[in-house]
């Protein structure tokens, strides 16, 4: 069974900084891109932040320079660090895998909420 479970949401002051952790079981993780998304109350879902197999990384403009999205093939486990966090980063964030054209998984997301 296929599972991604996504934890270190929380509330967190305008500046400050949070964590979010992407566990991945049931599939060969060291072989999978991962992405992260994040949806916004009445937004479009939107891709934030990536890294492959080979660990080549890519941003958002919004985040470029704030997040760092990592991978720990040891522990299945993708992260993404957020720094200098504002109230316009508060949504729900995502991580997905897809591993064919139409085979795609997704957690079940966490909540980031910024404060001003």
């Amino acid at each position: 069974q296929v599972q991604l479970v996504e934890s270190g949401g929380g509330l967190v002051q305008a500046g400050g900084s949070l964590r979010l952790s992407c566990v991945v079981s049931g599939l060969t993780f060291r072989i999978l891109n991962i992405n992260w998304h994040r949806q916004a109350p009445g937004k479009q879902r939107e891709l934030v932040a990536g890294i492959s197999r080979y660990y080549i990384t890519n941003y958002s403009d919004s985040v470029k320079g704030r997040f760092t999205i990592s991978r720990d093939n040891a522990r299945n486990t993708v992260y993404l660090q957020m720094n200098s966090l504002t109230p316009e980063d508060t949504a729900v964030y995502y991580c997905n895998t897809k591993v064919t054209f139409s085979t795609e998984y997704w957690g079940q997301g966490t909540q980031v909420t910024v404060s001003s």
